[in-house]
């Protein structure tokens, strides 16, 4: 029996969904289950995901002490289904530890319901403290990461230059001001299966206009490897900022960037 049809949006999404914050375990024989723990105040959407699934499917609360909150108040979604699981094994839930490997699926998929779950699961919506619309997806999977960027860039335009961060090694990918109004809007559209709060807050993101008072930030420019050469070997920084058609401080830092600090001379005692 075939349950998920990726083409459809609530699948989709359901799918991306688990595959973020789900987790299969297997057991000895074809004994296993998929899990999905969520705060208690986003139960709505597991049950949803029980009225979706059409296996026989378990949800309970749990009570305890974690480290963030005394009495934290759960809510766990369980299915042990085989078929059910070899499935979502199929489509790319890997079982066990997935951070690093999940990726999007390789059959046809609706793309703007998966990347919806996946923000839903592990990312953010809203506006900042400084009142600025914003989308973010956190993620330890390149694949992951590829896959946001690219959506958002043939979308709106907007390109990101992915790095790791150092502290935890994962991808932060960020859009603000018209990027994540533009991806808000397209995400978050009317009727589609959505966390209740993160509907509510891209709701909001994409309302955003900007202020006339508000410039626009130039575009950045990638540094090229010809430009490279000329930081190395231009007599001064001043002629390789005039060559190029750049700061002052831009050439500075790019230089500073490829050969690193000046060091003192230390010369030996005699």
């Amino acid at each position: 029996m075939t349950f998920f049809d990726l083409e459809r949006p609530e699948h989709a999404y359901m799918f991306a969904f688990i595959q973020a914050d789900g987790h299969l375990t297997q057991g000895v024989g074809n004994k296993g289950r998929l899990a999905v723990e969520l705060s208690a105040r986003d139960a709505p959407i597991l049950e949803e995901f029980q009225r979706l699934c059409p296996f026989n499917s378990s949800i309970r609360y749990r009570t305890r002490t974690t480290n963030f909150k005394a009495d934290h108040t759960s809510v766990m979604w369980t299915v042990c289904a085989r078929e059910f699981r070899e499935e979502l094994q199929a489509l790319g839930l890997p079982v066990g530890r997935k951070s690093e490997i999940v990726a999007p699926p390789t059959v046809p998929f609706s793309e703007r319901d998966y990347l919806r779950g996946l923000i839903d699961a592990d990312g953010s919506v809203g506006r900042t403290a400084q009142d600025l619309p914003f989308v973010s997806l956190t993620t330890k999977s390149d694949a992951m990461a590829v896959f946001t960027a690219g959506y958002a860039e043939r979308l709106c335009g907007a390109r990101r230059r992915l790095n790791r961060n150092k502290r935890d090694s994962i991808y932060n990918v960020l859009f603000l001001n018209e990027a994540a109004v533009a991806l808000a809007a397209d995400l978050y559209y009317p009727g589609c299966l959505a966390l209740p709060r993160k509907k509510a807050s891209a709701d909001r993101a994409s309302s955003w206009v900007r202020p006339p008072t508000m410039g626009f930030a130039p575009p950045r420019r990638s540094w090229t490897p010809e430009e490279d050469e000329v930081i190395l070997t231009a007599a001064s920084m001043e002629l390789a900022a005039k060559r190029l058609d750049r700061t002052l401080k831009s050439c500075k830092i790019r230089h500073w960037r490829l050969v690193g600090p000046k060091r003192p001379r230390v010369f030996p005692q005699r």
